[in-house]
């Protein structure tokens, strides 16, 4: 049975809008071909958040698709398609990226170890994520939560400025 999975994507490097595409391409082909559906947010474009000085705004979107296989499958594979256009190793926290590729829930599991954490850790305290996500799910609740994705949008405390919508079908 298949899981629903959001993955958020962003971009502030290069053709980001491009970059957006050929992810979520990536990832729709890792749907199961009967009855698969999946559901995309806009793009919004928004100002770094804790990124080096004059680092290019960000492209950002959120995608939910159907997955059959295990969180860590997901996991490599979500590293291949940010290995594939071209992100290296990062040596500094929150660097521009050509293409960022995050499981933000998978299902109803809850993971946290070293190299997978989800629903992911920060997701409910960034904008960037939170607007895309209530775009397309408002009423989720993440596991062990209690609040839906709206209701965390609505009280977010947050210094991130709005933001910007870049293009609604992408």
């Amino acid at each position: 049975m298949a899981n629903r999975v959001g993955i958020a994507l962003g971009s502030n490097l290069g053709n980001r809008l491009t970059h957006l595409q050929v992810a979520r391409d990536m990832l729709l082909k890792l749907m199961p071909e009967n009855d698969a559906n999946y559901t995309q947010a806009p793009v919004y474009q928004s100002e770094p958040v804790n990124c080096p000085p004059e680092s290019p705004d960000f492209f950002n979107t959120v995608l939910e698709i159907d997955y059959i296989g295990t969180p860590y499958q997901l996991l490599e594979y979500t590293q291949g398609i940010e290995f594939h256009l071209g992100r290296g190793i990062v040596y500094q926290e929150n660097a521009p990226r050509i293409i960022d590729v995050d499981i933000l829930y998978f299902g109803n599991e809850t993971i946290k170890d070293t190299i997978l954490n989800v629903p992911h850790p920060e997701m409910t305290s960034r904008r960037f994520v939170l607007q895309p996500l209530a775009d397309i799910r408002p009423q989720l609740i993440l596991p062990g939560d209690k609040a839906t994705i709206a209701e965390h949008l609505h009280h977010l405390d947050s210094d991130e400025p709005p933001l910007s919508l870049v293009q609604s079908d992408w």
